[in-house]
């Protein structure tokens, strides 16, 4: 029955829906991989520390150099040329190989990177640069002049700190091209037969003990971040994981539906052929349309058959339009109706019900209600509904009310209040599900499908109405469905000739009410 239907595009759809769950799955384990490491030392993490340094490096490339040729051409006062531009040289060869294996670096995929060696390669160089950079506090001064040494000493302190902050992300970095620079300042003052140079070697070793603590707790911060980003990073994966799995049981769901459209349509046509002859010939032959039966047992038969038929028929109309409103499919015809006329006509059609079970039911409807732009036949269902389902479990010698008024916010609200058993709490939620019956209600009346109350809260919701069920237990339930404003048709009122007067306002009238 369903093999002409087409499977290339359900199958491309799985096919996109695979392959992101995929990339989803991938991403939340690499995730999961870096947050798994948060003790022992984060080596996760490595790779994103020491990228931060190599880039921070590429970044500053001409900086440091330029730095040297401005300390090169200051120290020219109190040393010599030659040494200098010997110690430049230097600073400039080791400064390219360090430029030169971070390069490297950032060109290899991450895949493929060896963290440690490269970290044990990259820590090397900046060692040799640092190691260049502390031969200046060692060139042969040509006077002994305090100015020459305090300004080796302030230049010395300035590279140790930009040289910190480039390497504050990995710290053996910062030890490597840090120490032999206020090394070098040390033993070069501790050498002089000075009180002053021993003061300012040690404030050389106090400011970079200082300085360390200040990079540690950067270090500690910027992983921090990085452990941040990872879990933000896993929740995104989670959640595209959580999306592709969505759109596949989106995509199920939507296949399914479709199934089930194409089931219903067909189950209504051919339940429907066979269902009115069943109709037809039971009707027949239990009005004996033909003459009357030699066993009156069959024409009891006859009606049994027939009635059991007309409550299938009902049951796959009740099917088909839960199915049409859920799937969206509904269609409004809406045209100017009168809701009160509307309740009169389904009065008229369950009072004969009402009074075979010994019931009374009483109209409330008050007067000069205006018309609303609505569906007719979903109007005449939901009252049809309402009264069935009241009259069904209401008790004999009960009351059911049907009442239609004017709201507050000048809408139009219809409600039907039974004394029957009542329905609760916690079942008011299962009766408004598509076949869910109280259990109180279920022992205490006759059978039903259990959809209509779900049928008339959707049909009302088409109409952007509400749909509001109260009830207690033994004291009754009363259901009052409403239309909003927006569905009220107001008689524009007669324009004043000249010179007319304007009439008054008519008072309203109390509402009329009917019992039967």
């Amino acid at each position: 029955m369903f093999s002409g239907a087409s499977t290339e595009a359900p199958a491309a759809g799985s096919k996109s829906a695979n392959s992101q769950k995929r990339r989803a799955f991938r991403s939340v384990q690499e995730a999961r991989e870096k947050l798994s490491y948060k003790s022992a030392g984060k080596p996760e993490f490595d790779y994103e520390l020491l990228m931060m340094f190599v880039k921070n490096e590429l970044s500053a490339a001409i900086t440091t150099p330029l730095l040297a040729v401005v300390v090169a051409v200051g120290a020219m006062f109190w040393s010599s040329p030659r040494e200098l531009l010997l110690w430049l040289g230097c600073v400039f060869v080791t400064k390219g190989i360090l430029v030169g294996i971070c390069r490297q670096f950032s060109k290899q995929p991450r895949d493929e990177v060896n963290v440690p060696a490269w970290q044990a390669k990259i820590t090397a160089a900046e060692f040799l640069y640092g190691v260049t950079w502390a031969t200046v506090a060692f060139v042969s001064p040509v006077t002994e002049d305090v100015a020459g040494y305090t300004f080796i000493f302030a230049a010395l302190l300035v590279v140790v700190s930009m040289r910190m902050l480039f390497a504050s992300t990995v710290m053996p970095i910062v030890y490597a091209g840090t120490l032999p620079m206020t090394g070098a300042i040390v033993i070069r003052f501790a050498l002089l037969d000075d009180p002053f140079y021993w003061a300012l070697a040690a404030m050389a070793a106090a400011v970079h003990l200082y300085f360390i603590w200040l990079m540690s707790g950067f270090n500690s911060t910027v992983t921090s971040m990085l452990e941040f980003r990872a879990e933000k990073d896993a929740l995104i994966g989670e959640l595209e994981q959580s999306k592709a799995i969505s759109d596949e049981a989106r995509l199920r769901a939507e296949e399914a539906n479709l199934a089930k459209s194409r089931f219903l349509a067909t189950m209504s046509h051919e339940l429907r052929t066979p269902l009115n002859a069943i109709l037809g010939f039971s009707e027949i032959m239990r009005d004996e349309a033909f003459g009357p039966h030699a066993n009156p047992t069959y024409k009891e038969y006859a009606g049994d058959i027939h009635e059991s038929g007309q409550h299938l028929l009902t049951l796959i109309d009740e099917i088909l339009d839960i199915s049409r409103i859920e799937a969206g499919r509904y269609e409004l015809h809406e045209t100017p109706v009168s809701i009160a006329e509307i309740a009169d006509e389904c009065h008229r059609l369950m009072r004969v019900r009402a009074e075979n079970k010994g019931l009374k039911i009483v109209q409330d409807f008050e007067d000069n209600l205006p018309q609303a732009w609505a569906d007719e036949r979903a109007l005449r269902q939901i009252c049809l509904n309402l009264l069935s389902n009241a009259i069904k479990f209401t008790p004999p010698k009960g009351t059911v009310t049907l009442k239609v008024a004017q709201t507050e916010n000048g809408g139009l609200s219809m409600s039907v209040k039974d004394t029957g058993p009542g329905i609760p709490d916690d079942e008011i939620p299962r009766v408004l599900r598509s076949f869910g019956q109280g259990s109180l209600a279920h022992q205490t009346a006759e059978g039903g499908t259990g959809l209509g109350l779900p049928i008339t809260k959707g049909l009302i919701e088409l109409h952007h109405g509400k749909f509001e069920l109260k009830s207690k237990l033994r004291y009754g339930t009363e259901v009052t469905v409403s239309l909003p404003p927006s569905r009220i048709m107001q008689t524009l009122p007669r324009v004043a000739e000249p010179g007319e007067p304007v009439p008054e306002e008519t008072p309203k009238t109390e509402p009329r009410k009917r019992a039967s």
